[in-house]
């Protein structure tokens, strides 16, 4: 199924004009560890499947619906049975602030089952039935509907995380609706400024909370801290970069935020499991294929 894979990176090679792929694998085959750009969908038809990712072991079950964000390191493991595999491109949602939201909720692995939430569970198995479908179809729309069932499968999964999140936070929905806006203010304040020094009081200023109540609260909402959240955007900013073989390292790091290039190494080391230099060499050495 892994067509192009240099090193531990894979290039998905689309069919002609399109930005998805889907498999419908039935190889007994493993996948050796590896990641790629788009984000990866796998639901099991028939039997079982199993994989590995960053270290940690999942199984999906039957019919249930399992969601690998870009750039994770999995490694998909010898399976009797017959799984859909889908694969997308998933810059049309990182290039417009509109998704912003949504994307939040793609920072780790999802397992939609009937025990995550029965309605979404029920959405994101028919979605994967009719993205099959219309993936084999001649339908000229085709590919516009498979993103609508995407964009409306990762709403309704936002929209729950929303509701732990009010749940977490213990206040009123008045009171969430208030720390909506305020995140909204502060992820915007984030996307803008990562390249500067963001300290936790600059953000609660910007929040209109104290520093302590603002750290509460963001771990909460966030399920991360803001330095972990904060992190993670700069290191976003840095894959970007890296892709441009003009721009060093050094740069990149500073450009991307980071006081010093051991600590941009050692964040993008624990977030991307591999360091920046690598990062950068799998792209070039994919380039001089291509």
């Amino acid at each position: 199924m892994i067509k192009h894979l240099t090193d531990d990176f894979e290039t998905v090679e689309y069919d002609a004009k399109k930005t998805v792929m889907l498999y419908d694998n039935v190889q007994f085959e493993e996948y050796p560890v590896h990641w790629h750009r788009e984000i990866e969908v796998v639901m099991p038809i028939r039997k079982n499947y199993y994989m590995e990712i960053a270290g940690k072991k999942y199984e999906v079950k039957e019919n249930e619906v399992f969601i690998i964000p870009s750039s994770e390191l999995h490694h998909l493991l010898a399976c009797e049975g017959r799984r859909f595999i889908f694969q997308f491109d998933s810059s049309i949602f990182d290039s417009s602030p509109v998704f912003a939201p949504i994307m939040r909720s793609l920072s780790s692995p999802i397992n939609i089952t009937p025990e995550y939430n029965k309605e979404i569970h029920a959405l994101a198995r028919k979605g994967m039935i009719d993205i099959f479908k219309l993936y084999n179809s001649n339908d000229e729309l085709a590919e516009a509907r498979i993103y609508n069932i995407i964009i409306s499968t990762l709403i309704a999964v936002r929209e729950l995380e929303l509701k732990r999140q009010l749940s977490s936070v213990d206040c009123d929905n008045s009171t969430f609706n208030e720390y909506n806006k305020m995140f909204d203010r502060v992820f915007n304040y984030i996307d803008k400024n990562y390249m500067y020094d963001i300290s936790l009081e600059l953000l609660a200023e910007v929040s209109g909370y104290s520093k302590y109540h603002f750290s509460r609260i963001f771990k909460q909402y966030s399920s991360v801290s803001y330095l972990q959240y904060l992190n993670e955007r700069r290191v976003n900013a840095a894959e970007e970069m890296l892709l441009c073989s003009s721009i060093s390292v050094t740069e990149i790091a500073a450009r991307s935020g980071f006081k010093s290039l051991a600590t941009f190494n050692r964040t993008f080391r624990n977030i991307k499991h591999c360091t920046p230099s690598e990062f950068k060499k799998l792209y070039e050495k994919n380039d001089k294929k291509s």
